[in-house]
C-alpha cells in the first residue's frame, strides 16, 4: 500500500534549471530579504529565545549509510525544534538541515526547498541539484532539511527489511475474505510496528508541525520572509505554512501540486485518474488505442494476480510489484521505453524488468535493504488524514475506482481502506486549510500530462490561497512537475518571480514546445 504523492527515486526529479529574465515586480534587483526576524508566536505567546536565538554550527557535510559526502560547497547544522509544538518550551528534537551559500554579492536570502514525499530527505536530495541551479545560488543561499519524521531527523522506522519484503506477497487487490483478512492484518501490524518503534514522535510529525519548523528555520537562518520551492507533496506544505503565517510569506513557487480540497478518498480518485491520463498519453506515443492497450495491462495485472511471474533474482513478481513497477516509468516521459521494454518482457512470462523498476521506487538495494521514504510518508499522512475509510464503505466504490482506471483504480481503490487502518493516533484534518488572505503572490505550477498530482489541483490551490494570493502557471507537458521538465516558458517565468519578483499574469499558459 502506498500513496503516490512524491517525487519517485530522487533521480528522476526534475533538474532545476537555470534560465534568467529581466523585469522586477514586488521586489527590486537588490532587494535583500533577509536580516533580524520577528519572533514567531504559537498560541498567542512568543516562542522561547532558547529556539529562536540559536545559532547554527555549519560544518562540512558527512558520509551517510546511503550517500557519500557532497562535496566542500555544502554545509550540514542540526536545529532544535520543539517535539510538541504546543509546548514550545518543553522537549525539543533535532532537525538536519544543509546549505548552500549564496555566491553572487546582491544576496536575496534562503530559499528553501522540500522535494515531496512526505518522506523526502532534503539532505540527501538537495546536492544533486548543484549543478542546475547555478543562476539561483547566485542569489539564494539554497537551504532544504530532512523533516521531522524523515532522514537524520528522528527518522521513523516501522518495520525491518524482512517485513518490508514479505508484505509485498500480500494482495492489495483483495478477492476473497480471507485475502481481506490479510490486507487489513498487514496494515494493523505495520500500524503497531509504528506505535512501538516511533513512540512519541507518532503524534508530532505533521504537515501543520513542519510548517512551524520552517518559520523557526525562517527565524534562524535570519529573513523576515520564507523564500520556498515546494514539490509535489512540498506544495501542500507550502500552502499550510502560507496559511500558518500570511504576513511571512516571501516568494513561494508550488510545483505538481496536491489539491488541497480533495479528501483522502478524493484524492486516490484524482490519482487513479491522473495515472490513467498519463498511461493514455504513454499508449498513445507508442501508437497503441489507449482503451485497448489499458486493458491488456489490466489483463496482465490480473494474471500475475493469480501467478506471479519469476524473475532472475529469485524473487517472484507479485501483482503489487507489477503495478509499483509500471508507476515509475510514468513520472517522467523519458522513462517511457523502459516500460515499454519491461511490459513485453512480462507478457513473455519474465518480471524482472518490472521488478527492477518496483525496487527502484521502493528504493531496494541488491542487499535487499529499503529506503524509509514510505515508512515516514504513511506515519505523516495519516496523522494529517482525519479519514479513516471502512472496508464496507471502500467496497462500495471500488466500481467507481474501476471506471476511473482499470488499472489504477483498484489499488488505489483498496488503499483508501488500508493505509490508515487502525492506525493509533487520530488524524488532524480532512482537508488542509490553505487560505492565506494578505499574503505575497505565491506562483502555482500545473502540469497537464502530471500523473501523481493531476493538474486540476493547481487551481483548486490557486483559488483556495485566495485572490491576489495563487497565481497559477500552466504547463501542457508530461511527468511529475513542471520546472526542470523542459519547458523553456516555465523555467524563465520561475526564474524571473525568485530572481526579480517578477509576478506572471494568473492563468499564464505554456505549450508542449515551449
Amino acid at each position: 500500500m502506498r500513496r503516490f504523492v512524491r517525487r519517485a527515486a530522487m533521480t528522476a526529479a526534475a533538474a532545476l534549471l537555470a534560465a534568467g529574465c529581466s523585469g522586477s515586480s514586488g521586489g527590486g534587483e537588490g532587494d535583500e530579504r533577509s536580516g533580524s526576524a520577528r519572533p514567531t508566536t504559537t498560541g498567542g505567546k512568543a516562542l522561547p529565545a532558547a529556539l529562536t536565538s540559536q545559532k547554527l554550527d555549519w560544518e562540512r557535510c558527512e558520509a551517510t549509510a546511503d550517500s557519500s559526502p557532497p562535496g566542500r560547497d555544502w554545509q550540514c547544522a542540526t536545529l532544535k525544534a520543539p517535539l510538541d509544538w504546543s509546548k514550545p518550551g518543553g522537549e525539543t528534537i533535532d532537525l538536519a538541515l544543509i546549505r548552500s551559500q549564496a555566491r553572487g554579492g546582491d544576496r536575496i536570502g534562503s530559499l528553501l526547498f522540500n522535494f515531496g514525499g512526505p518522506g523526502a530527505s532534503g539532505v540527501a536530495g538537495m546536492p544533486g541539484y548543484a549543478a542546475t541551479v547555478s543562476l539561483l545560488r547566485e542569489r539564494y543561499d539554497l537551504v532544504s532539511w530532512d523533516p521531522r519524521g524523515v532522514g537524520a531527523s528522528e527518522g521513523v522506522r516501522c518495520r525491518g527489511d524482512k517485513e518490508t519484503q514479505a508484505a509485498e506477497a500480500v494482495d492489495a487487490t483483495p478477492d476473497t475474505p480471507a485475502e481481506e483478512r490479510a490486507y487489513l492484518r498487514d496494515a494493523t501490524d505495520f500500524a503497531q510496528g509504528c506505535k512501538k518503534g516511533v513512540g512519541r514522535l507518532l503524534a508530532h510529525v505533521s504537515t501543520t508541525d513542519t510548517a512551524r519548523d520552517m518559520d523557526l528555520m525562517r527565524q534562524v537562518l535570519g529573513d523576515t520572509e520564507l523564500h520556498y520551492f515546494g514539490i509535489s507533496y512540498g506544495t501542500q506544505l507550502g500552502g499550510v505554512y502560507a496559511h500558518l503565517f500570511p504576513e511571512k510569506v516571501g516568494r513561494l513557487v508550488l510545483d505538481a501540486v496536491v489539491d488541497p480540497t480533495a479528501d483522502l478518498v478524493d484524492h486516490r480518485k484524482n490519482q487513479a485518474q491522473g495515472f490513467q491520463r498519463a498511461l493514455d498519453n504513454y499508449l498513445e506515443s507508442t501508437g497503441q488505442d489507449p482503451e485497448k492497450g489499458t486493458r491488456k495491462i489490466a489483463d496482465l495485472l490480473k494474471r500475475i494476480d493469480a501467478d506471479p511471474l519469476d524473475t532472475y533474482s529469485g524473487r517472484k513478481l507479485t501483482q503489487v510489484l507489477a503495478f509499483t513497477g509500471i508507476v515509475l516509468p510514468l513520472y517522467r516521459q523519458d522513462s517511457w521505453p523502459s516500460l515499454t521494454s519491461a511490459l513485453d518482457t512480462a507478457e513473455q512470462g519474465d518480471g524482472s524488468e518490472l521488478l527492477a523498476l518496483a525496487d527502484g521506487y521502493n528504493e531496494r538495494d541488491a542487499s535487499g535493504r529499503y529506503g524509509l521514504l514510505t515508512q515516514s510518508q504513511r506515519v505523516i499522512s495519516c496523522l494529517d488524514d482525519k479519514q479513516r475509510p471502512t472496508l464496507a464503505g471502500t467496497k462500495k466504490l471500488l466500481p467507481e475506482f474501476e471506471r476511473i482506471s482499470p488499472v489504477f483504480g483498484p489499488f488505489l481503490g483498496w488503499d483508501a481502506a488500508g493505509w490508515c487502518h487502525d492506525w493509533p493516533v487520530p488524524g488532524q484534518y480532512t482537508t488542509p486549510e490553505v487560505s492565506a488572505p494578505g499574503a505575497a503572490p505565491v506562483l502555482v505550477i500545473g502540469n497537464t500530462g502530471d500523473p501523481a498530482t493531476p493538474y486540476e489541483g493547481a487551481r483548486r490551490m490557486a483559488d483556495e490561497l485566495g485572490k491576489g494570493v495563487g497565481v497559477e502557471l500552466t504547463w501542457k507537458g508530461e511527468g511529475h512537475g513542471a520546472y526542470g521538465n523542459g519547458s523553456d516558458c516555465v523555467n524563465s517565468t520561475v526564474n524571473a518571480y525568485l530572481l526579480k519578483g517578477t509576478v506572471p499574469k494568473d492563468g499564464k499558459v505554456c505549450g508542449r514546445r515551449q
